[in-house]
């Protein structure tokens, strides 16, 4: 049975949405499920600041039959860089940093990078940096930092030969980011855009600037003020019942376990506070957080960011879209048509796209294809959450704003 999240009756009629139509998001959902495609699937669609949509179908772990809960915790890995990035820009805001600032002025070991220029691996041609990497470069990633994982060139070896995996939880991220430092970037920062370390790296200049660990940071600025209570780097042991299994798709088995809940690395002392990918939420958490930037900075009388620092955050801040910046495909997604602003993606035309949406439209997801996106033209937030890696497996953020924006009346 498919459930409310809120448990609370909707009235998406009153809000824009024609109610049989945003239907045709739970056979969606479950179809996902059933098919053995997701272990489970939740769905919260915001619209001027009320629910319009919500539901959970599925387990959170499959092989324990154990459903997913309405207050489950979700690895949300890369949806941890917008949150990482509205705590920096609350320190530009305070006059803390500049955007321009370059990184050595908060990492002076950075100050000797060296670039990739041609080669393999064991004969790998490096060059001087021509202008130091910026801020601003770390929050679009136009760094030229990238990650050693999903990285098959000779930079990716060579963060992987240095053990650069932000991804380890006994490590500190002033270590691991000290090691980053001998390691050559991809390309000369500015020059083209690549997803990588570039939001741990700002997570570290965070600790710097504030004398502060990143939890404490996050927490003081962020998680404190807007009541994100289940929003941490580990999971205690009190809500150990709600942590949610993580499931990966291979040739062999569509869903195969990759952790319980209970022996999962975050479940683990976690030293390492990564900024890039380290967080654990709940969708009542993430939806509260996005809700705070579709409202420009604020949310229940907090105000996390002033209203013209939020909408410079989600205008495009590079020369074109991601394509023309060498990137052509991210995840299941086209990048054509598709810009980048400070920790997250903008759609800049739905059409060159091929997708339904709005211009202005600020997005992003995480490798286990959770997803949030929020469109200040339509007063729409909507977030995602399910535990599958790769996001690439299956089109779930394309096919999911199709259905949300074909109910649209209003």
């Amino acid at each position: 049975m498919t459930t409310d999240l809120y448990g609370e009756k909707l009235h998406p009629g009153n809000l824009g949405f024609c109610p049989r139509r945003l239907a045709r998001i739970t056979p969606w959902l479950e179809d996902y499920v059933n098919e053995r495609k997701l272990p489970f699937a939740a769905v919260v669609v915001m619209r001027r600041g009320e629910v319009a949509y919500s539901s959970r179908y599925g387990n959170r772990d499959i092989e324990k039959q154990l459903p997913v809960l309405d207050d489950g915790l979700y690895r949300i890995y890369s949806m941890s860089k917008l949150i990482t990035t509205v705590a920096a820009l609350s320190l530009f805001e305070s006059g803390s940093l500049m955007l321009d600032d370059p990184i050595t002025k908060y990492l002076p070991n950075f100050a000797d990078q060296k670039v990739y220029s041609n080669g393999n691996f064991e004969n790998m041609e490096l060059i001087d940096l021509i202008s130091p990497i910026t801020i601003h470069q770390l929050m679009n990633h136009t760094s030229g930092f990238t990650y050693g994982a999903f990285d098959p060139g000779p930079v990716g070896r060579a963060l992987r030969k240095a053990k650069i995996d932000f991804g380890k939880t006994n490590e500190k991220l002033e270590d691991l980011v000290q090691r980053l430092s001998t390691t050559p970037l991809c390309f000369q920062p500015g020059s083209s855009w690549r997803y990588g370390v570039s939001t741990d790296v700002l997570g570290r200049i965070i600790e710097v600037i504030t004398g502060q660990d990143l939890e404490r940071v996050l927490r003081e600025r962020i998680f404190d003020p807007l009541k994100m209570t289940d929003t941490s780097f580990s999971v205690p042991d009190d809500k150990v019942s709600k942590f949610c299994a993580l499931y990966t798709r291979t040739t062999e088995n569509p869903l195969k376990k990759l952790e319980d809940a209970e022996s999962s690395r975050f479940r683990k002392p976690v030293i390492m506070n990564s900024g890039g990918g380290g967080l654990v939420s709940s969708m009542k958490d993430y939806v509260r957080f996005v809700e705070m930037i579709r409202r420009l900075g604020e949310l229940d009388g907090e105000r996390i960011l002033g209203r013209k620092t939020v909408n410079f955050m989600m205008r495009n801040h590079l020369p074109g879209d991601m394509a023309s910046m060498g990137q052509k495909t991210f995840s299941e997604m086209p990048m054509t048509g598709v810009g980048f602003g400070l920790g997250g993606a903008v759609l800049l035309d739905p059409v060159k796209s091929e997708i339904i949406g709005s211009e202005g439209e600020f997005t992003w997801g995480g490798v286990a294809s959770t997803a949030f996106w929020i469109d200040p033209m339509e007063d729409i937030s909507v977030v995602f959450m399910t535990q599958l890696i790769p996001s690439s497996s299956y089109p779930i953020r394309r096919e999911l704003r199709v259905l949300v924006y074909q109910a649209l009346t209003d």
